[in-house]
């Protein structure tokens, strides 16, 4: 009696879970509780403890160890139920757990279940934890269970009918045949690869398929509703076996996959540290040491996954292009490990989405994992194809040597004979060209003498056309003074006579053609100075001293020497800005000059008929420390595989006898040697645009 009042008020101290007619779930989320380190308490005992804690939480973590938990909640079914209610506990992962009814402080019903209990020995067959409410309606009962496990207490329990229940259960079961579907097709498809390729990473693959899904079909708890329902021993242990045996074989992968014994030879070392805790965790696991086994697991979990995410990291930053795919595998893989790890440890609340999560990332990084195989597949089929063009290439050339061994060898020595006679003409082209070269040098020394002593002359013709001019004006005011006077004092026949002189040597005729002549000779005068003073300007290739000078001087004396070339049929202008004086070898520039603007003419004579207004036009301009002398034509341009060569010596696309090749070459020898920059900018059918960049100042700092 007094037992059954103080279950009473016990009864009216802690809120009771109204059931009713209403389908679906009620999560149970009040709870009293009490942890018994002993773990040998009857119920009776446990009915007048004082010692029961108030919790609220839908997913209840009591850690690990080997002390028993009882948890304490009251229930009232409604007067009007229909159907029976059943307690279901989502965690199938607890090894034994005692459901206990209580109506007035007796107890109708005694139920037990658990990973410890045969499959069939379960009140409802089922891979969760199912207890019947075995009680009259519009009763209010007491419910206690008693919860031992190796593993962590996590405690998720609610309360629905049979039909509900089984509703979620076969969705969940749905879910299960999806999830072994996907990992059964990768491996068997892998395993086809494996017997295709005989590539031993494959083989390690299938492996780890099959091992993760042994792992995870133990914690969801259909591998002893399905593999082992009656071999207790291995229900208790198959969790931490298989899950430690799927994380040996991921490292191993991990290592042939990504070579780690080449790439990273110090870090894979490391692995073969956690090699050693995995052992000892299975080893201790065997003999029955579940809970510290199961502790250190978690830790090594929480380690061993960062520690190769940082390798494959390091693999990728070395340029192997498959740690790309293995890297998000990993890092999927790798989120839904943590999750686990900390659900465990009770950092992170237990929940349906929660205790998925681990099956959902294991099944994505195995697929994302087979991804990454498959673009490994990709990179040694191109390897491999290109190893087999190289080889293929090499029996080609190998072949074609055989061939041309056996039908010239009779003709030896005619080849060598032939090559001493291309060698001998490559030493007369190379001996022509030097010859050439002193010649550049003669010449401007003879030009320089001529123009010198042409100045000479010139310069008596210059000085005296002016007097000349004076004098015969003069001269003819004098006769014009005898012409006005002759009128006023000469006689008839005196006047008749000196007009059929004038007339007889067209006098007014003469007149104009000295003034004519006098023209004449100034403009050709002038003309003959200019010229003598660009072959002066252009006489400088053989200086070999820096000197400062106009640039413009010798663009104007090049263009000079290079105007009867055009014929008159081509237009330059001249874009020049102020550009300051600079330090050079004047000759070179001019000879730069020279090569750059007599190409352009070539260009544009050999197309007058297709350019309707052929010109040249060049700019200069004032940057910075620099100077940029821009020469451009309107002609056609070259093509991209000609402008990639027009610098190599030789390279010429003139007809043979027409061009050497080595204007250009010259060219950028000149510019490089200046310190300064050449550049083309040309496009077919568009023209073509030298773009010369040189320094002010050669030898001599800014401020001298």
């Amino acid at each position: 009696m007094i037992l059954g009042l103080f279950s009473f008020f016990l009864f009216m101290s802690f809120s009771i879970i109204q059931l009713d007619n209403t389908s679906g779930m009620v999560d149970i989320s009040k709870y009293e509780f009490m942890v018994e380190e002993s773990g040998n308490s009857k119920i009776l005992d446990v009915l007048t403890n004082p010692n029961f804690k108030s919790i609220e939480s839908k997913n209840p973590n009591f850690g690990l160890g080997k002390q028993s938990v009882w948890l304490r909640f009251g229930v009232e079914l409604a007067a009007d139920l229909k159907e029976k209610k059943y307690l279901l506990i989502n965690n199938p992962n607890l090894d034994e757990v005692n459901f206990y009814l209580i109506q007035d402080g007796q107890v109708i019903s005694n139920q037990s279940s658990g990973r410890t209990r045969k499959f069939n020995e379960r009140l409802i067959a089922s891979r969760k934890l199912i207890f019947e409410i075995d009680t009259e309606s519009g009763l209010n009962s007491e419910i206690y269970l008693n919860i031992k496990s190796s593993d962590k207490k996590i405690i998720s329990a609610s309360i629905a009918d049979i039909r509900t229940i089984n509703q979620d259960l076969n969705l969940e079961n749905l879910l299960f045949g999806l999830f072994t579907g996907i990992l059964f097709g990768l491996f068997f498809y892998n395993l086809f690869l494996y017997f295709s390729l005989n590539d031993r990473t494959y083989l390690i693959y299938v492996t780890y398929i099959f091992l993760v899904w042994l792992g995870q079909s133990s914690i969801l708890g259909y591998a002893q509703e399905l593999l082992w329902p009656d071999w207790v021993w291995l229900n208790m242990r198959s969790n931490i076996i298989f899950s430690v045996l799927g994380s040996v074989v991921a490292i191993w992968f991990v290592q042939s996959f990504l070579k780690t014994g080449m790439n990273l030879p110090k870090l894979n070392k490391g692995l073969s540290v956690f090699y050693i805790v995995y052992s000892f965790i299975l080893l201790a696991t065997l003999f029955g040491f579940l809970t510290s086994s199961y502790a250190v697991f978690l830790v090594t979990q929480a380690l061993v996954i960062p520690y190769v995410f940082i390798m494959s990291l390091f693999i990728l930053k070395s340029g192997f292009k498959p740690a790309r795919y293995f890297l998000i595998a990993w890092s999927v893989f790798m989120v839904g490990i943590f999750l686990f790890v900390l659900t465990e440890m009770g950092i992170v609340l237990f929940s349906s989405t929660s205790f998925y999560l681990m099956p959902f990332g294991a099944a994505l990084g195995v697929i994302l994992l087979s991804f990454a195989l498959a673009d490994r597949i990709n990179e040694q089929k191109r390897e491999n194809e290109k190893e087999q063009r190289e080889k293929l290439k090499l029996l080609e050339e190998h072949e074609s040597r055989i061939i041309e061994q056996n039908e010239f060898l009779e003709e030896k020595v005619k080849r060598r004979t032939e090559e001493l006679e291309l060698t001998l003409h490559n030493l007369q082209n190379t001996q022509t060209q030097l010859v050439n070269q002193e010649k550049m040098a003669s010449l401007g020394q003879l030009t320089a003498g001529i123009a010198h002593e042409i100045n000479n002359p010139i310069n008596f013709v210059s000085s005296n056309i002016s007097p000349l001019k004076r004098d015969i004006t003069d001269l003819l005011e004098v006769v014009n003074a005898y012409r006005e006077k002759g009128k006023l004092e000469f006689s008839d026949n005196s006047k008749k006579d000196l007009q059929q002189v004038e007339e007889d040597i067209e006098f007014d005729y003469i007149l104009k053609e000295i003034d004519q002549l006098l023209r004449g000779m100034e403009e050709g005068a002038k003309r003959t100075v200019e010229i003598v003073k660009g072959l002066r300007l252009f006489s400088r290739v053989d200086e070999q001293d820096v000197k400062r000078v106009d640039i413009h001087d010798g663009i104007n004396s090049t263009l000079i020497l290079l105007n009867s070339s055009m014929s008159g049929k081509i237009q330059v202008l001249k874009e020049f800005g102020i550009i300051p004086i600079i330090e050079c070898l004047p000759g070179k520039l001019n000879q730069v000059f020279m090569n750059i603007i007599t190409n352009a003419i070539h260009a544009l004579l050999e197309n007058l008929n297709k350019i309707p207004e052929p010109k040249i036009t060049i700019r200069t301009k004032h940057i910075g420390e620099n100077i940029r002398i821009e020469i451009e034509d309107n002609g056609f341009g070259m093509p991209a595989n000609v402008k990639q060569r027009i610098f190599e010596p030789f390279f010429t696309t003139k007809a043979v006898g027409k061009g050497t090749g080595l204007g250009l070459s010259i060219v950028y020898t000149i510019i490089e040697n200046h310190k300064g920059t050449l550049e083309v900018s040309t496009e077919q059918g568009k023209g073509t645009n030298f773009i010369i960049t040189l320094p002010i100042y050669q030898n001599t700092q800014q401020n001298d």
